[in-house]
């Protein structure tokens, strides 16, 4: 424990058991031997001088430890990391790689986690004038734009990016890094489902209906992605004729990803709006098959998440080495039984588990400027037709 003595300004070390006299090393020696190390800090540091059989031990091995405990700088240090709270779950790849980097850097990092990707980006938005976070990690290729809008990025291109895919490059500024990607996908249980749709026009039969649970746009990431992929299909002049037809076979629209997986994890639904890797998690750890991926002849909405440096961080060099570690085998291997997204940089096979995970060749995307620009028109046309 440290102590502050009132009359000075000198640091004690007071260490019940040691029960010997202390004295003051000059701090023009200790430099001698630290000449890393800050001269106000050592001129305070006073030290225990250990007599044993009458022998003076000398002080300067135990300063080794002493300096090294109080004043090292990598272990005192900290990066605050905002993400979204599945990242950063028991069952998250969070847990997994923090861990992993903070064994590399021999540093702590502060992780927050306030919500989904859209509650993160938000904070710091409002923080943007006296910054929390030293990074951002988690934002998607639909809220991209949004970010740029408010200049809250500081650029660093990784030595790393270009083992990358270009396509999955999309800031060309490098504000941001991509870190995986995946797709969301139409998931069925194929012991009740025999025949699956193979487009979004087939969801539209009457066979399945309220067969169906998807996620709310406006509270989902997966149901955004969904708003998009129906616009980017249809345009934005039959999109929401489409959503009138598909309403009567849906059976629920929930807040978020969990409580529609829920549904048909628990049989009430046979058809639900997930991801293409989802049977690939009932494969690795129920040992089934029976959970499917409906490929799509139009393609498949494809989601990038995305990491960056927030402007004013204090430890940029700290924050471009988390960067570089993001693409690094440690993390990306992480990301696919953790995640259950694809990695950007496949440093190793894939597990086995997603021999069933389909990669769609072709993925209808809209612009992240338009996006950007229309996003809240969209949502308001789509509550409105969806009430009605």
């Amino acid at each position: 424990m440290l102590a502050q003595e009132n009359d000075t300004s000198v640091w004690r070390f007071l260490q019940p058991s040691f029960q010997y006299p202390l004295f003051v090393i000059p701090a023009k020696i200790l430099l001698s031997e630290f000449p890393e190390c800050p001269e106000p800090f050592l001129s305070k540091i006073i030290v225990p001088e250990i007599v044993m059989k009458s022998i003076k031990l000398s002080v300067l091995p135990m300063l080794l430890i002493v300096v090294g405990i109080f004043i090292n700088p990598t272990w005192g240090a900290e990066l605050t990391i905002y993400t979204y709270d599945s990242f950063n779950s028991e069952w998250g790849p969070g847990p997994v790689v923090f861990k992993r980097f903070e064994k590399q850097c021999a540093c702590k990092l502060k992780v927050v986690s306030p919500g989904d990707s859209g509650t993160v980006l938000n904070r710091v938005i409002l923080e943007k004038a006296n910054p929390k976070a030293d990074i951002l990690l988690g934002l998607n290729n639909s809220e991209l734009e949004k970010s740029f809008s408010y200049d809250l990025w500081e650029p660093y291109r990784s030595p790393l990016l270009e083992q990358v895919p270009a396509d999955l490059r999309v800031d060309k500024k490098h504000r941001v890094t991509p870190f995986d990607y995946g797709f969301i996908a139409f998931v069925y249980n194929s012991q009740k489902i025999k025949n699956p749709p193979n487009s979004l026009q087939d969801l539209l039969d009457p066979k399945y209906r309220r067969k169906i649970v998807i996620e709310n746009p406006k509270t989902s990431s997966p149901g955004l992605s969904m708003l998009h992929w129906t616009i980017a299909v249809f345009g934005e002049e039959d999109y929401l004729d489409y959503w009138k037809k598909l309403e009567p076979n849906l059976l629920s629209v929930t807040n978020g990803w969990s409580a529609a997986y829920g549904m048909f994890t628990k049989g009430e639904v046979p058809i639900v709006l997930s991801y293409v890797t989802s049977p690939a998690y009932h494969l690795e750890y129920e040992k089934t098959e029976r959970y499917r991926a409906a490929v799509f002849q139009d393609g498949h909405y494809r989601q990038i998440e995305f990491a960056g440096i927030l402007k004013g961080t204090k430890r940029i060099k700290r924050a471009r080495e988390f960067i570089d570690f993001m693409l690094s085998e440690k993390f990306q291997n992480a990301i696919p039984l953790t995640n259950w997204m694809f990695p950007v940089i496949q440093h190793q096979p894939l597990p086995d588990s997603f021999r069933i995970a389909p990669q769609p060749k072709r993925a209808p995307e809209l612009n992240p400027a338009r996006v950007n620009q229309q996003n809240s028109k969209w949502l308001k046309e789509w509550s409105r037709t969806m009430s009605q």
